[in-house]
């Protein structure tokens, strides 16, 4: 009976349950007819990475807080705090700030968004900071517990330079498309980052479709946690429009820097010398079409949003109900929120304080009151 002589190569692919992502090994096969076992080692385009960046962002955002916290130093310029045992690191009254966190002021000191000074101040850096600065513990624990979850996964899978990556200019689309439709507002966070890293995961899914198992119900799982985060966006005092930019930005990155090879392509140039091969391409053309006109769509995007805000251009002029994105008024609560302005009168210790958006006039007794505490106490009559 005729047999195949023709040499078998063995396979061996891991499959984890929380990607279902089939990753393809490399195998050395020994002589035939020695007895030495068969040696499996992983190849480098699925190699498992340890996850260290996005830590390290976790401590910095943690670190800038405990910094705001610091320079906000409440008791000097608050009349009143929440928590005074924790000294200066104490918190703003909760009717200034519910996120248990600084003032508007220390956090535009510390380098919050703020459209009229990367215009007129020309400080667009702003646009980078205000990614690394939260708004109160609520805020950060929110973010970093996202971050936790979302980025050490990815840095496993694809390493901290792709990953870094994306998180920083996530970041900066985040900022660049708040910044072109709350020009009244100040913003911080890293939600946009974070979104990021959710919109890249939708993309990677995509563009490396073939490679997953169970890719439906990851498919619609996915949809359903992205659907939910920005549905609670539209609540106000939340800037869904760094949320979306950020999405949109992470998304169209995830088609250039997460891209996988085909699984052939990797079995082909794996193999062991003498093995019959065929010529598989390296990337699928729907790959490398989305790689191309995702890149192609981000720098345009980019590029103009950038030049529309260094030219003031207000994006709302273009697009009346845009801002339904970020906040849908109720009889529960207003989508108003303009910064606080009042006038204020001082005779001896006695401070009257009024509010220009209400009216509302409250007279308070502070002797040698300070600028900043006259501030905080506008903030408090118009909220």
């Amino acid at each position: 009976m005729a047999t195949d002589s023709t040499p078998r190569i063995p396979n061996r692919a891991n499959s984890r349950r929380s990607s279902n992502l089939i990753h393809p090994v490399d195998v050395e096969t020994p002589p035939v007819g020695t007895p030495s076992p068969i040696i499996y080692r992983e190849i480098k385009h699925f190699k498992k990475w340890i996850p260290w960046l996005i830590p390290a962002f976790i401590v910095a955002n943690t670190v800038m807080f405990i910094i705001t916290m610091y320079v906000n130093n409440c008791p000097k310029n608050s009349v009143s705090c929440i928590a005074d045992f924790l000294g200066r690191f104490s918190f703003q009254p909760f009717k200034e700030n519910p996120l248990l966190g600084p003032s508007s002021a220390t956090l535009q000191k510390m380098g919050a968004l703020d459209v009229k000074k990367v215009i007129d101040g020309h400080q667009g850096w702003r646009l980078i900071t205000c990614n690394w600065l939260h708004g109160g513990v609520f805020h950060l624990l929110a973010n970093m517990l996202g971050l936790l979850v979302i980025g050490i996964r990815l840095e496993r899978e694809f390493g901290f330079i792709r990953v870094g990556l994306l998180y920083i200019i996530s970041g900066f689309g985040g900022s660049l498309m708040s910044a072109l439709f709350l020009q009244s507002n100040i913003s911080v966070g890293a939600s946009g980052a974070l979104f990021g890293l959710l919109g890249g995961m939708l993309s990677e899914l995509i563009t490396n479709w073939t490679i997953y198992a169970n890719k439906v119900a990851a498919f619609v799982t996915l949809l359903v946690i992205i659907a939910i985060n920005l549905a609670v966006g539209i609540l106000p005092h939340v800037d869904n429009f760094a949320h979306i930019g950020g999405f949109l930005t992470g998304f169209l990155l995830g088609f250039v820097f997460l891209i996988r090879p085909q699984f052939g392509w990797v079995s082909q140039r794996y193999a062991p010398p003498g093995y019959p091969s065929s010529a598989n391409p390296k990337f699928k053309k729907y790959q490398c079409i989305l790689w191309i006109v995702s890149l192609i769509l981000l720098i345009v995007g980019l590029t103009l949003g950038l030049v529309m805000l260094l030219r003031g251009v207000d994006a709302n002029d273009h697009c009346s109900w845009c801002h339904y994105l970020s906040c849908v008024p109720t009889s529960r609560w207003s989508c108003n929120t303009e910064p606080a302005y009042c006038s204020s009168t001082q005779l001896g210790s006695q401070v009257n304080v009024t509010c220009s958006t209400s009216g509302k006039t409250t007279t308070y007794f502070l002797p040698g009151a300070r600028s900043s505490q006259i501030q905080n106490l506008c903030s408090q009559q118009c909220s």
